[in-house]
């Protein structure tokens, strides 16, 4: 409770921590990435492609935390630009599977460097029993949240 039993104490909150550290960690990636011409979503997007080739708008929306609509905007862009390339017309249904072009996966291996110098900034003050526990809990707190878990 924060000083007046009111609310959440914002300096014992765990959320409210994990939230800083989000924010925190977002904007680190977003400075290294601006130089590169990409945004973080921009970079999830090409990297979420470069694992599972041929994801759909919604598919890509969700892996990179926004809504359709963004990642709408940001598929034509990319295409546009040349990093990725959707077919005209749905092979099956509505889907347009995506797929990264040489040119994206060119454009993803430097962002790739700069965002892993941001994460490797981040972790420099744990071992590596520290990183796989904080990895551990981290994922714990997501299945938790995910399953609806209520401790109850």
């Amino acid at each position: 409770m924060s000083q007046d039993g009111v609310g959440v104490d914002l300096k014992t909150s765990l959320g409210y921590l994990l939230k800083e550290a989000s924010s925190v960690l977002r904007a680190a990636m977003e400075e290294v990435l601006r130089p590169l011409g990409m945004s973080v979503t921009h970079y999830s997007c090409l990297e979420l492609l470069a694992q599972r080739p041929g994801l759909s708008n919604s598919e890509l929306a969700r892996g990179a935390f926004v809504t359709r609509q963004t990642m709408n905007v940001l598929l034509q862009a990319l295409e546009r630009e040349g990093h990725v390339t959707r077919p005209a017309e749905a092979p099956v249904g509505k889907v347009l599977p995506t797929r990264l072009t040489p040119r994206g996966r060119r454009s993803l291996e430097k962002a790739t460097v700069a965002v892993r110098s941001v994460e490797v900034r981040m972790l420099a003050g744990m071992t590596e029993t520290e990183q796989a526990g904080a990895f551990r809990i981290l994922q714990s707190m997501i299945h938790s949240l995910r399953e609806g878990n209520d401790g109850a």
